[in-house]
C-alpha cells in the first residue's frame, strides 16, 4: 500500500495497513535541511527540498506546502519584515474600516509572487512525489485571511460592532480562497488545507453565524473540483468541533487540548481526524517513550478513521529520536501499532 492509497483507505473507510502519519514539519524541516525558517517560506526550492527530506526521512504519508499565514496577504498589498527565524511581522494592517473593504480585489495569482511560488511548489512535489504520496496544498481560512488584513484584535470586536465588514470583506476573500485552491488543484494537490486558526476565537454563535457559512462555501468549491479538504483550526476548539464537522470537510486537525475520545463524540464516526498529542510539553519536552506512548494512545482513542500526528506544528528544537519515536521509520518504538517491520 503506498501512502496516498494508505490516506485514502482511512478517509472512505476501507481496510488499511497502518495508521498514517502526517506531522506539521516547518521550520523543523528548514533546519533539518540547516536553512532557516524565512528561506522555507520565502523560497520555494527550499520549501520543496525541505520536505522532501522530511517526508524521506520519516517515511510520512504526505507532503505538504504550508509554510506560513501571509501568502495571501502579501498578495492583497500587505508588506512585511521577515526575521530569519520567525513568522514575518506586517508593517500595518490593510482593513481598518469598512471603507477599505474597496481595497480588496480579486488578486491575479501569477503577479502574486507568493501565491504563485506556493502552486509552483505543489506541481514540483506533484511530480516528485505525487505518484506515491498525498500532496497537500495550503490556504488561509476565510475568517483567519480576514484577521490577517485588520488584525485578530479588529476582527473579533468586528464580528459584534460592525458584522457587515466581515461580511462585505469575505464575499471577495472566500472568491480568492477558491481561486487559489483550484490553482493548487490543477497543479496536482490531491487535498487542501485550510488553516482558519483565528475561527477558534470566537464562540460557537459567531462561528456558526459567520466563520462556518465561508468555510462550507470553499469546501464545497474544492470538492466540485476534485480535491480532499483537511480544516485545522489550532487551539482550543472544544466549542466548536461539532460545527466545524459541518463544513463538509473530510479532516479535521485536532489540537491537543481537546480530548481525542471526546471530538470522535462529537464530530462522529465518518470524518476523519488527525492529530493530537502535545506537541511542546510530549514531543519537545519529554522522552522517545512518552512520545510513542502519547502516540499510542492517540491510536487507540482516535477510531478507524484517525491519521496520527502532534496536535500543531513540529516545534523548530525538537530533538530527532522523538519524532522517530513516532513515526514509521529506523527508531519507531510504536511499531507494532502502526503495523511496521523496521
Amino acid at each position: 500500500m503506498t501512502p496516498k492509497e494508505r490516506i485514502y483507505a482511512i478517509l472512505n473507510g476501507d481496510p488499511y495497513d497502518r495508521p498514517a502519519v502526517t506531522p506539521i514539519f516547518m521550520a523543523w524541516a528548514a533546519n533539518y535541511i540547516r536553512r532557516s525558517y524565512r528561506d522555507y517560506y520565502l523560497d520555494g526550492d527550499v520549501l520543496v527540498e525541505a520536505q522532501l527530506a522530511v517526508t524521506k526521512a520519516f517515511n510520512l504519508d504526505q507532503i505538504s506546502t504550508i509554510s506560513d499565514p501571509w501568502r495571501e496577504a502579501a498578495g492583497y498589498g500587505m508588506e512585511f519584515n521577515y526575521p530569519q527565524d520567525g513568522v514575518g511581522k506586517p508593517k500595518d494592517c490593510l482593513i481598518k474600516s469598512l471603507q477599505d473593504i474597496s481595497n480588496l480585489k480579486p488578486l491575479d495569482i501569477e503577479n502574486c509572487d507568493r501565491m504563485k511560488q506556493r502552486v509552483e511548489s505543489v506541481a514540483r512535489l506533484v511530480a516528485e512525489i505525487g505518484q506515491t504520496h498525498s500532496v497537500l496544498g495550503w490556504v488561509e481560512g476565510p475568517f483567519a485571511e480576514y484577521a490577517d488584513l485588520c488584525g485578530v484584535e479588529k476582527a473579533l470586536l468586528s464580528l459584534m460592532d460592525e458584522p457587515e465588514m466581515f461580511l462585505e470583506a469575505t464575499k471577495v476573500i472566500t472568491a480568492n480562497a477558491i481561486a487559489f485552491a483550484l490553482a493548487q488543484v490543477r497543479a496536482g494537490a490531491d487535498m487542501i488545507g485550510i488553516g482558519d486558526a483565528a475561527a477558534g476565537l470566537i464562540g460557537p454563535d459567531l462561528y456558526v453565524k459567520y466563520a462556518l457559512p465561508a468555510e462550507q462555501q470553499l469546501v464545497s468549491a474544492i470538492h466540485q473540483a476534485g480535491a480532499s479538504v483537511k480544516l485545522h483550526i489550532c487551539g482550543n476548539i472544544n466549542h466548536i468541533i461539532q460545527h466545524m464537522a459541518k463544513s463538509g470537510a473530510d479532516i479535521i486537525d485536532v489540537d491537543w487540548i481537546v480530548p481525542l475520545g471526546e471530538a470522535r463524540k462529537l464530530v462522529g464516526p465518518e470524518i476523519t481526524l488527525c492529530g493530537n498529542f502535545d506537541p511542546s510539553a510530549v514531543l519537545l519536552q519529554a522522552g522517545p517513550e512518552d512520545v510513542a506512548e502519547a502516540a499510542k494512545q492517540c491510536i487507540d482513542t482516535g477510531g478507524e478513521k484517525f491519521i496520527l500526528m502532534p496536535g500543531c506544528e513540529v516545534p523548530p528544537v525538537t530533538p530527532e529520536q522523538n519524532i522517530r519515536a513516532f513515526c514509521p521509520c529506523d527508531g519507531c518504538l510504536i511499531r507494532k501499532e502502526l503495523g511496521v517491520e523496521i
